[in-house]
C-alpha cells in the first residue's frame, strides 16, 4: 500500500466523520436528576434563573406544595411541574419570584394576547374558509348539452 493510497483512505475517513453530525442528547448536571426512589419521595429538579440571567440546577423535595430555596418558601403545585420525555419532574423558578413558571398560565396569557400559535392556526383556517374563490367556468360538455337542447327547442318550434 502506497503513501497516496493511505492519504486517500484518511481523507475519505475524515469526510465520512464530517458528514456524520452527532446530535448530543440533553443530560442533567451530575446529581441533579431525580431517580425513581427520589421521585416517590416528591423530589424535583429545579432550574433556578438568577437576576443576572445565569442558571443554577438544584434538587429539592416538595413539601405541602412548596419548596424552600434561599430560605424562602416557593410554590410547587402540579401546575408548575414539567416532565421531560423520560418522566423526570422539572420546575423552572425565577429567583425573584415565589411562583415558578406555569405552562398552563403562560398558555392562557398568550391565548388572551393573541400571541399563541394555536390562535394563528384558527385564524388561518377561518381566513381560508372565507377566501373569495373564483367562479368556476362551465365545462365544454355542459356547453354542448345546453347548445343541443336550445337547438332542439328551436327546431321543435319551427316544425311544430
Amino acid at each position: 500500500m502506497g503513501l497516496k493510497e493511505s492519504l486517500d483512505e484518511i481523507t475519505n475517513l475524515l469526510k465520512e466523520q464530517q458528514d456524520k453530525k452527532v446530535e448530543k442528547k440533553f443530560k442533567y448536571p451530575f446529581g441533579k436528576k431525580v431517580g425513581k426512589s427520589q421521585g416517590k419521595k416528591n423530589y424535583v429538579t429545579v432550574l433556578v434563573i438568577n437576576e443576572n440571567s445565569r442558571v443554577n440546577w438544584k434538587k429539592y423535595q416538595i413539601d405541602e406544595q412548596t419548596i424552600k430555596h434561599d430560605e424562602i418558601l416557593r410554590l410547587a403545585t402540579t401546575d408548575h411541574v414539567l416532565y421531560d420525555q423520560k418522566g423526570n419532574p422539572l420546575i423552572i423558578l425565577p429567583s425573584w419570584s415565589v411562583e415558578p413558571f406555569s405552562p398552563k398560565q403562560h398558555f392562557e396569557e398568550s391565548a388572551n394576547k393573541g400571541a399563541n400559535t394555536k390562535g394563528y392556526k384558527v385564524l388561518m383556517a377561518k381566513m381560508q374558509s372565507e377566501q373569495v374563490k373564483p367562479k368556476k367556468e362551465m365545462g365544454s360538455i355542459v356547453k354542448w348539452i345546453l347548445g343541443l337542447l336550445l337547438a332542439g327547442v328551436v327546431i321543435y318550434a319551427f316544425i311544430g
